[in-house]
């Protein structure tokens, strides 16, 4: 069963190209993107209308966020796991908004003798580097310590 899982979630990560190639920006309807995406991971309201988090988390490199205007057409779908984001994290920033920019990590590690706790994010760097980003938030994950990018040492080989 776990193994059926694991494939059917690889394959719909590996659709993802051929699902944004569908969508066309302003003219594709929230009903297109269901469709093609599914039920969202969470729908967040943004000035100009609701914003729907796709996360490709842990096993996927990408997290999506779409955007759906007052007219329930799509006016945005960017992947937002990008050095551009990244460098938007700053100490001090609400988890909230954190989750909102990046969408859900891949990993949420406690560390109660320090009192923070790790979120991780899986991506890749150009032109074709995996790696992690990092941010470390207080002991209640309510905001963000500091934060940064090292290698997926979890793609390496033994």
């Amino acid at each position: 069963m776990a193994a059926g899982l694991l494939g059917s979630l690889l394959s719909l990560i590996g659709c993802d190209p051929q699902r944004i190639q569908e969508l066309e920006e302003g003219v594709s309807t929230e009903a297109d993107v269901r469709a093609r995406f599914g039920e969202p991971e969470r729908v967040w309201t943004v000035p100009g209308g609701r914003m729907f988090e796709y996360n490709r988390q842990p096993q996927g490199q990408k997290n999506y966020m779409i955007t759906i205007g007052p007219d329930g057409k799509m006016s945005a779908l960017r992947q937002v796991l990008t050095p551009q984001n990244f460098a938007r994290v700053q100490p001090g920033m609400a988890a909230e908004e954190l989750r909102q920019l990046l969408g859900k990590p891949a990993k949420r590690t406690p560390y109660p003798l320090r009192g923070e706790t790790e979120w991780d994010w899986r991506w890749v760097q150009p032109p074709n580097s995996p790696m992690v980003f990092t941010a470390v938030l207080d002991q209640n994950e309510q905001r963000v310590l500091r934060s940064g990018s090292t290698p997926d040492r979890s793609t390496e080989a033994p």
